[in-house]
């Protein structure tokens, strides 16, 4: 409806790239975007075949327990934000976020052409560097 897509278009220019680039200690982004406890029952069924169709990349243990934190953590508060145009080829960006999660899809380069997606975990995404964690906290 066109009351909940002015709340998940929060910019109407993609950026050029994913915003979490590749760091490896990531904060969440700002809370922009609609509610998935805001979503009619159809869009929040999609919106949670979207998060499996990224969970279905992983291990299917990894997959699992991601699932069950999301769930834990409550599907009301994932926000599914839109940057860019709207028209079909044209450059966009979406982002989906819960308090453990976020999902970033990036689809700017070659004019809209091109396609980066990323799955970053809040507490033990695959980037973090958990020897420099250990050595920097313990001693």
């Amino acid at each position: 409806p066109a009351e909940l897509q002015k709340q998940a278009i929060v910019d109407a220019v993609a950026p050029s790239d994913i915003l979490t680039m590749n760091k490896t200690d990531i904060k969440p982004l700002p809370d922009q975007g609609v509610l998935y406890a805001a979503l009619p029952a159809k869009q929040q069924a999609l919106l949670s075949r979207l998060i499996e169709v990224y969970t279905s990349n992983m291990e299917t243990d990894i997959a699992a327990e991601r699932l069950a934190k999301i769930k834990a953590a409550g599907m009301d508060k994932i926000r599914f934000a839109w940057r860019g145009e709207t028209d079909k080829g044209k450059k966009h960006y979406y982002s989906v976020q819960g308090p453990t999660f976020l999902i970033e899809y990036d689809n700017t380069q070659n004019n809209g052409n091109h396609i980066h997606s990323v799955w970053r975990d809040f507490k033990g995404d695959f980037g973090r560097d958990v020897l420099r964690e250990h050595v920097r906290d313990a001693h």
